[in-house]
């Protein structure tokens, strides 16, 4: 029924636009993201960068952060799959589960932004391409019944397989070949097909990092990558100037920084691995992209909200991510046990209104279960703090939620 309902739709889509190629008054959003690998935030800044700067000038510019709370127990590895998996699901590594690059047991019980599209709003039309065919069968974890079950519209990937029109050499530029078709096929399909939700993702890059660290080499791979987003910036920018009902938001940004000593590594906490950074052209960008530092798991938040995706409490619990755009209530939370006490902070990003306080002492979601949160507190939003008796609920492990009109945060506390 699913299927025939998006066929259906989308073949609806097809007649307006033939009767009204100009399109229709009501803005349509569309929503690109794109990970281009192991770009740390100073090289960035110090190489030319015009396509993107251009993009940053329709939004803006800003340093970000992976690998979770350092020393916390959501501090998760610089590798690039752990933080191609906290961006989609907005979660950090302690819930996702992916620890390296070979996924081994993701938990697909935190949602993927595929997978809330499809399950929530199921017309939408979504497309992935990508240099390494993982992204989509193991983290999407496209038609796993784990996962969902769920079914992209279009992908383009697994190329890096075929040693035929890409032959393998030690010098790691048949990736670059395949990153440069696999843009090519992200600009044709956005031109022709305008997907509602679609993901690129580029490697060589990384690959330049990893061989030559801060050189010649990985700079220029730099310069290749601004390139390669001006040509998908042109392929918005034709969908909205010849698609007048169309709005495009896109989200570019890096899944990890480099070492200091050679910028040939990565993986650990070191103020630069962690480092990264996000370009975008989204409009309305708060403060907390503008004033505080958001993290890679601020984007999955961003992308629910454009694409109007209405996510069930029990996901939306869950989320690490604050969205960058848009009005929020509270960010930076804190909770700590202090003689027998719960005490939970947070910073207002707004003067008025209250928070409400959730406590649940289980972590049923994590296998697919359901936790029981019960309201404990609902105090002024400025109060920035509140202090819970736990003495009705003894634990030795508390999901603490701190929800205001806006958007929710949450923190584990863990007794030793």
């Amino acid at each position: 029924m699913k299927v025939l309902l998006k066929v259906f739709v989308l073949s609806l889509c097809s007649l307006i636009m033939l009767l009204f190629p100009g399109g229709l008054s009501a803005q349509e959003k569309k929503v690109l993201f794109v990970i281009v690998d192991g770009i740390p935030a100073d090289v960035l800044e110090k190489l030319p960068t015009p396509r993107l700067d251009a993009i940053a000038a329709e939004g803006g510019y800003a340093r970000a952060y992976v690998g979770g709370e350092k020393d916390g127990y959501s501090q998760s590895p610089t590798i690039s799959a752990v933080g191609y998996n906290s961006l989609i699901t907005g979660t950090w590594t302690n819930k996702h589960n992916v620890w390296g690059n070979g996924i081994e047991e993701p938990n697909y019980h935190y949602h993927n932004i595929f997978r809330f599209a499809e399950e929530l709003d199921p017309v939408k039309k979504t497309a992935v391409f990508s240099t390494w065919l993982d992204n989509r069968t193991k983290l999407i974890g496209e038609g796993l019944p784990e996962a969902g079950n769920i079914l992209l519209d279009a992908h383009f990937d697994g190329y890096e397989l075929d040693t035929t029109r890409f032959p393998h050499g030690n010098d790691r530029l048949f990736i670059h070949k395949i990153d440069e078709h696999v843009v090519d096929e992200a600009v044709n399909y956005i031109k022709t097909e305008s997907p509602d939700l679609s993901w690129v993702y580029l490697e060589y890059s990384d690959d330049m990092g990893h061989r030559y660290g801060d050189s010649k080499q990985f700079y220029e791979s730099v310069k290749i990558v601004d390139e390669q987003m001006g040509r998908l910036w042109e392929a918005i920018s034709y969908r909205e100037e010849n698609f007048r009902g169309e709005d495009w938001e896109i989200y570019i940004t890096t899944d990890h920084g480099r070492d200091a000593a050679t910028g040939k590594g990565h993986g650990g906490q070191s103020d630069r691995e962690r480092q990264t950074w996000i370009v975008t052209n989204a409009a309305g960008l708060n403060n907390y992209f503008r004033e505080q530092e958001p993290g890679i798991v601020d984007i999955l938040p961003s992308m629910l909200r454009s694409l109007e995706l209405p996510v069930p409490r029990d996901q939306l619990f869950e989320l690490d991510g604050i969205p960058i755009t848009g009005k929020i209530s509270v960010t930076s939370p804190g909770a700590r046990l202090e003689n027998g006490k719960l005490q939970v902070s947070w910073k207002p990003a707004e003067k008025k209104g209250k928070v409400t306080i959730w406590l649940s002492t289980t972590n049923n979601f994590y296998t697919g279960g359901k936790d029981q949160y019960r309201p404990v507190a609902k105090v002024p939003l400025k109060a920035g703090e509140a202090e819970i008796d736990l003495s009705g609920m003894p634990s030795s492990f508390y999901k603490v939620v701190i929800q205001g009109k806006h958007n929710a945060v949450n923190r584990w506390v863990k007794l030793p």
